[in-house]
């Protein structure tokens, strides 16, 4: 007797479809499962056995061979089991093969017959979606994941003889929604605010022009300046994320395993913050099955990088790639993946080895050659990758100590709705979002500056020596800062405090 069923496996953070086939042959008992199965795969055997007989089913005296088609893709992970255990129950006769006809069926199997969730579910309904497939069944805890996408049928399953008894029509599995106003209702900024920070003014401004325009930032200070503090509070006044941006920041999620149980969408814009001893591959993805690293679990997020020179050089060097292209490519021999990494870099640094050269109140112990060396460590490409970069000095007393706060984020993050929304207008046909984004043919026609502006620029570029990639980014940033002004046209001030947040070009450190 032959069944046969589908399955989905992930690759990268995309869904494709897998034709699970059980065939019972005569013979003597064997359980084979072919079609580049991996160990976890393999294994299955063992689980779908226990949990079978552990639900009331005999595994049938047979040969049974288990082919997972494409025989030339690697199968990975424990989801396979479920539809494994179907297939077989199918082939004996159990239940009508056709019962499966048009199905998804995914799910780690338990030795007690319960059925435990599994990674990637939103990917697969997805292409559940895309494959017009009339249902899919998946683990109760992963049901509210998979019914956010619209247009497929979700059924929520918690134990194996639920299955056969809806695929026998005698008990209907549950059909799982997704609330419609989930994104809205959990798109609060937290219990982080920008009023907390005392004084550092200019700096909030820096974050807020970030926040605007979607730039990456370097803040470089001594210690206790309040770097991490800011940088921490930089999610509460970026823009909430659209359903869009949040089904694709819950798919990375969901194929990491870092999606918390029970929870259906990411509502709130991902904040990573990696220690400096994160490998090359945990920043930015890979392994044998490649999975996506630090920069795609901060996608439409923050990626926050603390003592930034202390990170390897090999591992910084990494971050090029991804932050020109938004996406990350990693090649193995079996395949390539693409993953996405439109991410805010946020920087966090110290001055010199000891944190307070520059620092009016503290002497700083370390010697020129110590202060260069330790500045070195950041290439000069990728710190023309950092639009803003903002001076921390130490907070003085009366700011510590002052009873007035500042703008809360609440405030703040108007501004920001405000400014992206003239953005959105103005890049509509191109499908970008933000000034961060715009490519050069764009920059060219949106950042226009007037025969002043030009000349400001020109000498600045001359006097500090530069490069073609950072004349862009003070485009883009005048852009912004015109964009928080209401203001169509770039003036010469908002083009001067523009080229002001390039401290590290003007050598003031």
């Amino acid at each position: 007797m032959l069944a046969r069923l589908t399955s989905l496996a992930v690759i990268g953070v995309r869904a494709y479809p897998v034709q699970v086939e059980v065939d019972l042959a005569p013979g003597l008992p064997a359980f084979a499962t072919v079609g580049l199965p991996n160990e976890a795969v393999r294994e299955s055997k063992e689980r779908v056995r226990s949990a079978l007989a552990n639900s009331g089913y005999a595994l049938p005296v047979n040969r049974i061979t288990v082919n997972l088609a494409p025989a030339d893709v690697r199968k990975e992970g424990a989801g396979f089991d479920l539809p494994i255990a179907l297939g077989i129950l199918a082939a004996a006769g159990a239940f009508p093969a056709e019962a499966l006809m048009g199905l998804a069926v995914v799910g780690e199997l338990a030795l007690d017959g319960s059925i435990r969730p599994v990674r990637g579910v939103l990917p697969m309904a997805v292409a559940a979606g895309q494959d017009s497939l009339k249902g899919l069944i998946v683990p109760a805890e992963n049901a509210g994941e998979a019914a956010v996408v619209q247009g497929v049928t979700v059924l929520a399953a918690r134990r194996l003889d639920q299955v056969v008894a809806h695929l026998l029509e005698r008990q209907p599995l549950p059909q799982a929604s997704a609330d419609g106003q989930l994104l809205e209702h959990a798109q609060g900024i937290g219990g982080l605010d920008m009023a907390e920070v005392r004084g550092q003014e200019h700096v909030k401004r820096a974050l807020t022009i970030a926040a605007a325009g979607g730039h990456n930032v370097l803040m470089t200070g001594p210690p206790g300046s309040g770097k991490t503090m800011l940088s921490r509070r930089l999610p509460t006044i970026l823009p909430p994320l659209t359903f869009s941006e949040a089904v694709e920041v819950t798919q990375v999620a969901s194929v990491a395993g870092t999606l918390p149980a029970g929870q259906a969408l990411v509502a709130q814009r991902p904040f990573r913050a990696p220690h400096h001893t994160v490998s090359d591959v945990g920043l930015i993805g890979g392994g044998t099955v490649p999975r996506p690293g630090e920069v795609s679990l901060a996608h439409h997020g923050v990626l926050f990088l603390d003592e930034l020179p202390e990170f390897k050089k090999n591992v910084l060097e990494v971050l090029r790639q991804p932050m020109e292209a938004g996406r990350v490519t990693i090649t193995r021999a079996a395949a390539t993946v693409d993953f996405p990494a439109r991410f805010m870099l946020v920087a966090a640094m110290n001055p010199c080895p000891c944190g307070y050269y520059g620092d009016p109140k503290r002497h700083c112990s370390c010697a020129p050659q110590q202060i260069q060396g330790y500045l070195s460590r950041v290439s000069g490409p990728l710190m023309d990758r950092i639009d803003l970069q903002i001076e921390v000095p130490a907070v003085p007393f009366r700011d510590l100590a002052a009873d007035t706060a500042g703008p809360p984020s609440s405030e703040l993050r108007a501004q920001v709705i405000a400014a992206r929304g003239l953005q959105a207008a103005r890049l509509i046909d191109s499908g970008l979002f933000c000034n961060a984004q715009m490519t050069t043919s764009l920059t060219r026609q949106h950042c226009k500056l007037s025969r002043e502006g030009l000349s400001l620029l020109e000498r600045a570029m001359e006097r500090f020596k530069l490069s073609a990639r950072a004349y862009s980014r003070i485009l883009k940033i005048a852009r912004t800062i015109a964009d928080l002004d209401g203001e169509e046209a770039i003036g010469l001030g908002h083009l001067s405090e523009a080229i002001g947040y390039r401290s590290l070009d003007r050598g003031m450190l």
